[in-house]
This record gives structure tokens, C-alpha cells and sequence, in this order.
């Protein structure tokens, strides 16, 4: 599907590579060399052939094969992703959880309020604002590109604020209808702690959900970060595949989003793996 997408797009690959100066003659050679002169069937036929060989084939950006590009920019983009992700989990988990265990209280609505506002506003208008003050008004950290530990605060922040709210309001249901199970009310009456009963026991049989919206999340950072590292000039995988579609490098395009979707699955699988080591019922099973 996105290979006969691609090629249903307004745009010239030849023209865009060639300049706007170009000659017919200079334009015609170079869609011969990148092969666009061909039947868009031999054209499929092609690519596929090259795909079972592991060839992603060659960027008409750069000439350089596409999946060393690829693999230069994924640990960048791999970084970005793990990090976003640690922070939501580290903000998101607890602020769901005090919600759950004081419901309708002030930190209830507090905590609500705040995720609304996380899930609603544009990333790109936040990494924006992020800039302004922290590298503009303040000098604290870097407005982009990369270097020290100082340059993953911003995108990571930028990023960790979608999936921080999605995590912290999954958190809060799962949690909810976890505590008003029987065998929560049968641990309060043995004497155990409120500590006890909501770590070990609401928590523990609560997990299974939240740790499916992690991982869908995570997926989805490592395929949706295409406006944090065009904000923060970051040079990961997101920002080469706007480069390329902006260039109508084809083969390039192609190769992230294979990418991208394998690393999906992968991740998926993870989570469908970790089940079996929270639950022991679907391990049995």
C-alpha cells in the first residue's frame, strides 16, 4: 500500500533532485537512474525482489544505501523513546495511583486536570514554548541538536507529556476498579496496611492494562516522534523520514516506515511476553 501511495503523490522525485534549473534531458536521466521510467508493476516487482534479498535500496538524497542511514540515526531515536517513556512511567503510575487511592479529593481533580491538559496541547507548540524559556529566557539548556545529557531534556520532557497523561488516567480506572475487588477488602480485614494492599495487591492485579498502554505508547514514540525531532533538530529517524518525504526519496520513505512498523511488532511482543511474568494465571495458561 505505501509503495503505490507514494507514487499517487503530487511531485516529481527527478525534478525535486534535479533543481528547478534543470533541463527536460537532465531531468529524464535522473528518473532513468533512480528507475521511475519503468511500469510501476516492474517497478514493484523490483523492490519486492531487492526486500527479500534485505535491500532497502539506496536513498536518491544521498546515494548512500538506506539502511546504514537508518541504522546511523535509530540509537538517537532509541534514546529519545526509552527516556519519554521512563518519565511517564515515573510520573504517570504514581500520580495514578494517589488519585485512585483518594478519589474526588482536591489531588484527584488536580491530577485530572493536568493529564486533560497533556493529552490536549500540540507537541510541537509545547517543545516551542520549552525552548523559549528554558534556552531562551533562562540560557539553561541547549534549543537542540545533540551532545551531553543536557540536549535529551527538552524532546524527552516534550514527549514523556503525551504519554505521562494517557498512563497516569489508565492508572487512576485500573486502579479504581482494582481496590473495589473482594480480595482487596479481604487483605484490609487480615490487618494489612494500606501500603501493603495497594502496592502488593491492587497494584500487582492492576498492572496487566497499564502496562499495555506502555507499551502501545512506546511503539507509538518510536514512530510519532517525527514532530519533537523536527522541533528540536534532533537527528533521529523522524526528522529523516520529513527530509525525505520532502525530497520524494522513495526508497527512503519506504525503509523507516518498514522499520518503524517492524519495531512495533517487536514491541508488542515484548508486552505479550511480560504478561506471562506479572500474571502467572496466563503463564499456567
Amino acid at each position: 500500500m505505501l509503495f503505490f501511495m507514494l507514487r499517487m503523490l503530487p511531485g516529481d522525485p527527478a525534478q525535486v533532485l534535479a533543481g528547478q534549473m534543470a533541463t527536460p534531458q537532465e531531468i529524464q536521466n535522473i528518473r532513468s537512474q533512480l528507475g521511475l521510467d519503468k511500469p510501476i508493476y516492474q517497478q514493484y516487482a523490483i523492490y519486492m525482489g531487492n526486500l527479500m534479498r534485505l535491500d532497502l535500496g539506496r536513498s536518491a538524497r544521498t546515494q548512500n544505501p538506506v539502511f546504514e542511514e537508518i541504522w546511523a540515526r535509530l540509537p538517537n531515536t532509541m534514546l529519545l523513546a526509552v527516556v519519554a517513556i521512563g518519565l511517564a512511567c515515573l510520573f504517570g503510575i504514581p500520580a495514578g495511583i494517589i488519585s485512585a487511592v483518594r478519589p474526588y479529593s482536591w489531588i484527584d481533580y488536580t491530577v485530572t486536570i493536568i493529564a486533560l491538559f497533556g493529552i490536549s496541547m500540540p507537541v510541537f507548540w509545547l517543545g516551542l514554548m520549552l525552548v523559549v524559556v528554558f534556552s531562551v529566557v533562562l540560557k539553561w539548556l541547549p534549543a537542540g541538536g545533540t551532545g551531553g545529557w543536557q540536549y535529551v531534556i527538552l524532546p524527552s520532557i516534550t514527549l514523556a507529556s503525551f504519554v505521562v497523561a494517557f498512563i497516569a488516567r489508565m492508572t487512576r480506572a485500573t486502579m479504581l476498579e482494582t481496590l473495589s475487588q473482594d480480595f482487596t477488602t479481604t487483605a484490609r480485614s487480615k490487618g494489612l496496611t494500606e501500603k501493603i494492599v495497594v502496592i502488593k495487591h491492587a497494584l500487582r492485579n492492576a498492572l496487566i492494562p497499564i502496562i499495555t498502554v506502555v507499551g502501545l505508547q512506546f511503539g507509538m514514540l518510536l514512530g510519532g516522534a517525527v514532530l519533537t525531532e523536527t522541533v528540536f533538530a534532533w537527528p533521529g529517524i523522524g526528522r529523516l523520514i520529513v527530509d525525505s518525504i520532502l525530497a520524494r526519496d522513495y526508497a527512503m520513505i519506504q525503509g523507516v516506515i518498514l522499520i518503524f512498523g517492524l519495531l512495533y511488532i517487536l514491541v508488542n511482543l515484548s508486552v505479550d511476553i511480560i504478561y506471562a511474568f506479572i500474571d502467572p494465571r496466563i503463564r499456567y495458561d
